[in-house]
């Protein structure tokens, strides 16, 4: 059964950290001047948002994990597997940001914008570090 929870804990914690990212990107688009650069002060706001959601979402996914019975292992995949749920809607959204960006400052290189294969290993290893992160804290805490 704890299999099931754990199924449970990614699909919720990644959906709703998706769903939570999505509009911080959002944000950052709509608001005025989002398109052709925020402010200094507006750029700090949204990467404090952002970290305090990357680290939030998978200590809370681990969390509910251990207090259901899981161990450290499960808890930890839990946790790296939310993540990844929101590292995949950022890769996602990713090319729409750059096309915008483009179309604001009237560069074409940033409209054809993908991540290449180093790039995506690279984020898979920080949502691995994320959710150790996570696991720790909430195995702290728990």
């Amino acid at each position: 059964m704890t299999s099931v929870n754990s199924l449970v804990d990614i699909a919720v914690f990644g959906i709703v950290g998706a769903i939570m990212m999505a509009a911080l990107i959002g944000l950052l688009l709509v608001l005025p001047g989002g398109a052709s650069g925020t402010t200094p002060k507006g750029r700090v706001a949204f990467g404090t948002a952002s970290v305090v959601l990357l680290v939030a979402l998978p200590t809370l996914a681990a969390a509910d994990s251990l207090s259901a019975g899981a161990g450290f292992w499960t808890a930890f995949a839990v946790a790296s597997c939310a993540v990844a749920v929101v590292y995949a809607v950022n890769v996602g959204m990713l090319p729409l940001v750059a096309r915008r960006r483009a179309a604001a400052g009237g560069r074409s290189a940033l409209a054809s914008l993908r991540p290449s294969l180093p790039v995506l290993a690279v984020g898979l290893l920080v949502c691995l570090a994320l959710g150790l992160l996570g696991a720790s804290v909430s195995a702290l805490i728990v």
